[in-house]
């Protein structure tokens, strides 16, 4: 018998998938300090209305859509362990310059102090001199942010396909990805805690400085599977078990050969990506940038309250619980009725694509208990984690390995544009339902509510909209051919 079939296998995968994991909590960490801190710090401070934080979510967005074009292709080209240094040292840097902006406020607008930026009155034109400039200086910070955080997801999914079988890589996935529900979990309990006592600007420096140690981590821990020393061959084989049946060339092409960037577009596959991506995050950014101004606005609940930080830790641990079980669902019908990885994937995401659909009833129940719509929302950004999961694992199904962090990045871009036109609308949209009042209904819902009760409806369909149109193009399961 061989060394790799007798000897105990080692499981460093799961280090490196714990080390994905608490990247991913950092991202998510980051991106929420403005979302809990701008209604009740930031936005008083600053004279900031509803629409000026839309534009600085919708920005970050679309940069963020701009950035991920390409930010795939840097990890491909740089490799896994060199492309996330460089994207985290980024983000970590742009979120700690968000710390900045009050003073740079104050030194280009001519005001003396904070106490002076409070007693400005708003509407006048100190205050939106003050707003614009402020909105200016988010929107420098928040494209650093944006730039650095592309680079994220391209590089978890090109490790996760370097260290895991397909038939583990949802689970894996699902995994890692649910550090973004921790750390919006993490987030309400310490967030506005940070803000509240020590000043919205240390929020952001205390939060930035996490990714720092983060890459100390990474520098001494990561190898590719083959050079580490803490995985056997026991391990290697199983993390290679895909490869049996295949030829020297075909494993060659798989690790090495990269398909040139625009070529990808010419795949149904890389459509189908596209359309689950373009369909779906922005309803994920959505609840992720709007819901704790949606807990102060309906229910009065601001993010530093104690019923406030209830609200959102327990949307956020549904999420976390519900939302691993998404990536283990696969493996069961791979393992036990013995369907192939995608044809399991794409069950799974069927599934998941009706819990969204729940949203429809925030609105309606929420006027018995803000406690609903919590619930509620946390079920359907569940839905959202484990469909994420699984549609990330398609990519390393379909593509060789050399350039899912490529594939990633289109998807990333497109999702980034999907959630730039629901954050900025969202923005422009309740602004403009408040200003209208009465006027506006919506299935019994007026001015503001109504506003929410619109957005929710059209983020309650988009992920069977987004199935359908994936089976269309790629109703069963077709790895691309490299010609």
């Amino acid at each position: 018998m061989t060394t790799a079939a007798t000897e105990r296998r080692t499981n460093w995968r799961w280090a490196i998938c714990s080390l994905l994991f608490f990247a991913t909590t950092i991202n998510y960490l980051d991106r929420q300090v403005l979302s809990l801190t701008w209604k009740d710090f930031i936005a008083p401070e600053f004279h900031w209305t509803d629409a000026d934080y839309g534009e600085i979510t919708g920005f970050f967005s679309l940069f963020y859509a701009a950035v991920s074009l390409f930010a795939g292709k840097f990890v491909d080209w740089a490799g896994a362990r060199k492309g996330y240094i460089w994207a985290i040292f980024v983000w970590s840097l742009a979120a700690c310059l968000h710390a900045a902006c009050g003073w740079a406020t104050m030194h280009i607008a001519g005001v003396e102090s904070v106490a002076a930026l409070y007693a400005i009155k708003q509407g006048t034109a100190a205050a939106l001199a003050v707003a614009s400039v402020s909105v200016w200086l988010f929107l420098g910070c928040r494209a650093l942010l944006a730039l650095g955080e592309s680079g994220n997801f391209p590089a978890a999914i090109k490790v996760t396909a370097l260290y895991f079988p397909k038939k583990d890589r949802a689970f894996a996935t699902a995994l890692f990805n649910s550090g973004a529900s921790v750390g919006a979990l993490v987030a309400p309990l310490s967030i506005p805690v940070l803000a509240h006592w020590l000043g919205w600007e240390m929020a952001f420096v205390i939060i930035g400085a996490l990714g720092f140690v983060w890459m100390g981590f990474w520098f001494r821990m990561y190898e590719a599977p083959e050079r580490s020393r803490h995985v056997n061959a026991a391990e290697l084989a199983y993390i290679r078990q895909d490869e049996k049946g295949e030829t020297e060339q075909q494993i060659e092409a798989e690790e090495h050969v990269t398909i040139p960037f625009w070529r990808c577009f010419t795949f149904r596959q890389t459509w189908a990506f596209i359309t689950g991506k373009a369909l779906t995050d922005g309803v994920w950014w959505f609840f992720l940038f709007w819901t704790p101004a949606y807990f102060s606005d309906q229910y009065g609940y601001a993010s530093y309250t104690p019923m406030g930080q209830a609200l959102i830790f327990t949307l956020y641990f549904i999420v976390t619980v519900v939302s691993i079980f998404g990536g283990y669902l696969p493996k069961i019908f791979v393992d036990r009725m013995g369907m192939n990885p995608y044809a399991g994937r794409m069950r799974a995401m069927l599934i998941f694509a009706f819990l969204p659909i729940l949203a429809l009833f925030a609105q309606p129940l929420g006027v018995y208990s803000a406690w609903w719509p919590a619930i509620i929302i946390g079920l359907a950004c569940a839905g959202h984690q484990a469909w994420s999961a699984n549609l990330y694992s398609t990519i390393g199904d379909m593509f060789p390995t050399s350039t899912v962090a490529s594939i990633v990045g289109i998807g990333t871009m497109a999702g980034g544009i999907g959630s730039y036109a629901i954050n900025k609308g969202s923005g422009v949209f309740f602004d403009y339902a408040a200003a209208r009042g009465e006027a506006f209904t919506v299935l019994g819902f007026h001015g503001k509510p109504a506003g929410y009760m619109t957005i929710f409806c059209i983020c309650a369909v988009s992920y069977l909209l987004a199935w359908c149109i994936m089976k269309l193009l790629v109703p069963r399961y077709k790895k691309i051919e490299i010609a």
